[in-house]
């Protein structure tokens, strides 16, 4: 179908790395040539070798999944005729022991409030069907062994 890339860059340079003091704040470089500032989490490595001010690969997973749910939610409301203005999703994911006693992105919550305008405005019934359309669409949603659950905001 289609090939995605990402390019990760980090350098130790001048820094201690084998006391594992090392920074992990790194670089996330995309095809589009934009540069996210990334790290691991502070809740998982502290700071200073941190970045509070990164993206972490926890959040970059579940903004990913939103990301994905909206636009197939965005894709499918057109084609039905409901005209989006707005779209917010407060998303949010839980990092736990899964059932393999291993720490992962266990649970996804998706929480999308959505403004519609002009004459056809769906009903609550439309709003959750679209929203299972669009999990069921999803690359990403189909990718992940965790629960990504969908939550609207009617």
């Amino acid at each position: 179908m289609a090939n995605h890339s990402a390019t990760i860059l980090w350098s130790r340079g001048d820094q201690p790395f084998l006391d594992n003091r090392y920074s992990r704040a790194h670089r996330w470089q995309f095809d589009g040539g934009l540069e996210i500032p990334a790290s691991s989490s502070p809740s998982v490595v502290p700071l200073p070798m941190s970045d509070a001010n990164a993206v972490d690969p926890e959040e970059a997973f579940i903004a990913s999944l939103s990301s994905c749910h909206m636009l197939w939610f965005l894709s499918l409301a057109a084609q039905q005729g409901f005209q989006v203005d707005d779209y917010q999703d407060q998303a949010q994911g839980t990092l736990a022991r899964n059932k393999q006693s291993r720490l992962a992105i266990t649970d996804v919550l998706l929480r999308p409030r959505v403004v519609f305008s002009g004459d056809k405005q769906p009903s609550d019934t439309d709003i959750h069907a679209l929203h299972h359309a669009a999990h069921d669409a999803c690359f990403l949603a189909n990718s992940v062994s965790c629960d990504v659950r969908c939550e609207p905001i009617l």
